[in-house]
């Protein structure tokens, strides 16, 4: 291996150095390399990222304002053997020899000595260093590339296991492409060797296009073909006995001290009424029915309070029985995809939280041995729920109806079997203490300043040198850290291998496709949703 450069000594912060070199291309920001130290009579590479480089010498200015003189000439007349005779100074962050034992960095503690040189790391030993899984084996996710090597020369491959036990967190900007990694995100976990059971909660109607797995041989073994299914809005369903009095009043709110005490009342003897018949399905005319019970006169407060459950409870979204089971949503080798498109926030919001709580109860129970095999809540296997648009249920600075519920499993989700991906754009709107449960993240191109800093203050394992690297990433292109990844690294998004359905509308061309006469849009139709897809 070539000598990229020799160590001048060490940095301005701890566990930094600094070496020299002319080579402007293979001293990337991003990169690894590697200088070798003896420690206890052994020889160890030690590796290291290269956090910012600083050009140290340069053509005179007095040449360079004449753009007719060319840098051969400049440099024969400097006495260079070569054109473009920079120097680069380049600082490194330590991160120590690779225990393979551990699965970990060692850092030496000590910076290297001036003159020692210092290695670009050979693309087979950075692909074994940089992650403990191997492309197609149980496990694995190859979501991309390393940035700074050619395309493929060192895949970019995620441990499954890490990041559905311990949550994820996909955050970008608008338009650098979070929904497309999500999409080969997913499309990793429904290869045959992961067989994941997932759910897509998808406010926009972004990931129908993943249907189209089902027709692709790759995809599937001998004993196993991935599975996709829609649910529209008009077949998602909330039943009664899945809320909670709290939810109730969320969904009412800024109640009189009278109707709320009217309604805790009311709640409580619907309660016992349902216990003595057996059964815990009620609808609202329940509700109503105990309410119009408590006053033998008729009460404006009580009458406020019918007026405002049956507008709000009457809605389609609710029912007495109906609603999607845990069993058809959850399945090993299948991705469920809520598209909550035509469905307004708050009944979003209180979708997704009745569904968390429910899937949070069975695992629970599940796993706790409190039911059976014949049970509705019995999910013997673990799950991963991916929400986008995460800041509309979990914001910060207030207390919304899918809030506690999300925060109780991302801190207890582990012990049971249930992962979270979070993505978003906001960052800054994200709750913190949501952002920083979530121990592997993605994070692509963000300008915000105040996305930037919450990022900062919310994930711990990336150093703010590669997060100052956040406003210059390109489409497409991610920093990604945490413990699916041995070390943080910059990464290319590898290619879809199903058709992305998070593109804009061409505005120009649907305008030119519009015809007075028949005023009807004559553009573009959506990407068809292939394979058996339930719709």
């Amino acid at each position: 291996m070539d000598i990229l450069g020799r160590v001048k000594g060490p940095g301005e912060i701890t566990q930094t150095f600094t070496f020299i070199t002319p080579d402007r291309y293979l001293s990337k920001i991003g990169e690894f390399i590697y200088y070798k130290e003896e420690l206890d009579d052994k020889e160890y590479k030690v590796i290291g990222i290269i956090n910012k480089r600083t050009i140290i010498k340069i053509i005179p200015d007095i040449f360079s304002s004449n753009p007719s003189i060319s840098p051969d000439c400049i440099s024969f007349i400097l006495g260079y053997k070569k054109s473009n005779p920079e120097l680069y100074e380049i600082e490194v962050k330590i991160m120590g020899y690779f225990d393979k034992d551990l699965k970990s960095f060692i850092n030496p503690r000590i910076s290297p000595v001036p003159g020692k040189p210092v290695y670009i790391v050979e693309s087979d030993y950075l692909q074994e260093i940089l992650s403990d899984k191997k492309a197609g084996e149980p496990g694995s996710a190859k979501i991309g590339y390393l940035l700074t090597r050619q395309k493929d020369e060192v895949p970019v491959i995620l441990d499954v296991k890490e990041f559905v036990s311990t949550h994820l967190a996909i955050l970008a900007g608008t338009g650098s492409g979070k929904s497309y990694t999500a999409g080969v995100l997913l499309e990793e976990l429904l290869k045959f060797y992961n067989r994941a059971a997932v759910l897509v909660i998808d406010p926009h109607n972004e990931y129908g296009t993943l249907g189209g797995i089902q027709d692709m041989k790759s995809y599937e073994n001998e004993r196993y073909r991935p599975a996709v299914q829609i649910y529209k809005a008009d077949k998602i369903k909330v039943r009664y006995s899945s809320l909670e009095l709290s939810d109730i009043k969320y969904l009412l709110p800024n109640l009189t001290e009278k109707m709320n005490s009217y309604l805790n009342q009311a709640y409580r003897n619907m309660q016992k009424t349902l216990n003595l018949m057996n059964t815990k399905e009620w609808a609202i005319k329940d509700l109503i029915n105990e309410l119009e019970n408590m006053t033998e006169e008729e009460d404006s407060t009580v009458t406020a309070l019918k007026w405002r459950l049956e507008s709000r409870l009457g809605k389609k979204l609710f029912d007495p029985n109906l609603e999607i089971s845990l069993k058809e949503i959850f399945k090993p080798g299948k991705c469920s995809i809520l598209q909550l498109d035509r469905v307004d926030i708050e009944d979003q919001q209180i979708v997704v939280a009745t569904l968390l709580r429910r899937i949070n109860k069975a695992r629970i129970d599940t796993t706790l041995g409190k039911t059976d095999s014949e049970s509705e809540n019995y999910i013997n296997y673990p799950v991963f729920i991916l929400i986008e648009e995460a800041h509309r249920f979990g914001p910060a600075n207030a207390n919304i109806i899918t809030t506690n519920i999300l925060k109780s499993i991302l801190a207890e989700g582990r012990k049971f079997g249930i992962g979270m991906g979070l993505i978003s754009q906001r960052p800054g709107k994200l709750d913190s203490d949501m952002l920083s449960q979530c121990m592997t993240q993605i994070i692509m191109r963000i300008v915000n300043p105040i996305d930037q800093n919450s990022i900062a203050a919310g994930v711990e394992s990336i150093g703010r040198e590669l997060l100052a690297e956040l406003p210059g990433l390109s489409k497409g292109q991610a920093i990604i850290a945490g413990v699916s990844l041995n070390t943080p690294l910059l990464a290319q998004i590898r290619k879809r291998e199903t058709s992305h359905g998070g593109q804009s509308f061409d505005a120009p061309l649907v305008w030119l496709n519009y015809e007075e006469d028949k005023a009807v849009y004559t553009g573009p139709k959506p990407p068809k949703q292939n394979g058996n897809i339930r719709i």
